[in-house]
């Protein structure tokens, strides 16, 4: 049994992973459930409780035995999962990077001085105000269809999404500019897929293992170790990219002050990374170059 929130990306998600699992030999069902941050949405995640809202739920339904796995999306997932649960594997990552959705503007460039850009997320916010100073960027939340819902009434000129959840969704064509990492950096574990499971389910744990992707997994265990090392919550302005090139992976980390003080700090590194430990260490190094610049 899988737990899942009923959104529709959600829904996706915890669908693909059912065929994969299907395809192996094992019998699937879904649990969906609808979470507390899926309810609360008149507020900023970062002053309810954190993205930890999208999960716990699902984690009372994996503790209880209604449920063996839970399928997230892997950077709403909290840096540190509560004590008997374990992230059991990571799937390979769809397309990492943000993008700008907007009815009547190509670019960020092209859209108007003081225009509207939708996003809830610090680290969208800090970033687009590195990029265009000029723009207003207003709260936006709900699920990807109440978001571009909201955009196409005309509460937005632009909103930024994550280009994983639109394409997954067959929604590439409403994509006018998809961010390179160098412009904008993603979240840690964006566009990644984690499956979490109770720490005591082996059987889970060798089960999933044929879904695992290492590349993936090693690349966003040294993001969200930057994430952990620096407070490890949404509440954070904080983005974490890396990438594998053979047996190296090149860690690249920004902040920036939410109330519009100094310039982003930004910090990067890159090392030989054979497994899991030696990935979450190259992104605490990466972390404490970020804190030596001045984040917080």
């Amino acid at each position: 049994m899988i737990a899942t929130r009923e959104s529709r990306l959600a829904l996706w998600q915890a669908e693909h992973v059912k065929a994969l699992l299907q395809a192996r030999g094992h019998r699937v069902e879904l649990l969906g459930m609808t979470t507390l941050g899926d309810q609360i949405l008149d507020r900023s995640l970062s002053k309810v409780g954190g993205k930890g809202l999208f999960v716990k739920e699902l984690e009372v339904a994996l503790e209880q035995g209604r449920a063996d796995i839970a399928v997230h999306s892997l950077k709403d997932v909290p840096m540190d999962l509560p004590e008997g649960f374990a992230l059991a594997c990571v799937m390979q990552r769809e397309d990492p990077r943000d993008a700008l959705v907007s009815p009547h503007h190509e670019s960020l460039a092209a859209l108007p001085q003081g225009a509207v850009v939708g996003t809830s997320s610090l680290r969208r916010t800090v970033l687009l105000r590195s990029l265009r100073p000029d723009l207003r960027i207003e709260p936006l939340r709900g699920n990807l269809d109440t978001r571009l819902r909201k955009l196409d009434e005309g509460r937005y000129a632009a909103v930024v999404l994550a280009a994983a959840g639109l394409k997954r969704l067959g929604l590439a064509d409403r994509i006018r500019q998809t961010f390179e990492p160098s412009l904008m950096l993603p979240a840690a574990g964006q566009g990644a897929l984690g499956i979490e499971v109770r720490a005591d389910r082996s059987d889970l744990v060798a089960a999933l293992a044929p879904l695992a992707h290492q590349p993936t997994w090693l690349a966003v265990t040294a993001e969200r170790a930057v994430s952990r090392a620096m407070g490890g919550s949404c509440s954070m302005p904080l983005a974490a990219f890396a990438m594998l090139d053979g047996a190296v992976l090149r860690l690249d980390a920004a902040w920036g002050d939410p109330e519009g003080g100094p310039a982003l700090v930004r910090a990067s590194g890159m090392g030989a990374v054979p497994g899991l430990p030696e990935a979450a260490a190259l992104g605490e190094r990466v972390a404490a170059d970020l804190r030596a610049g001045g984040a917080r």
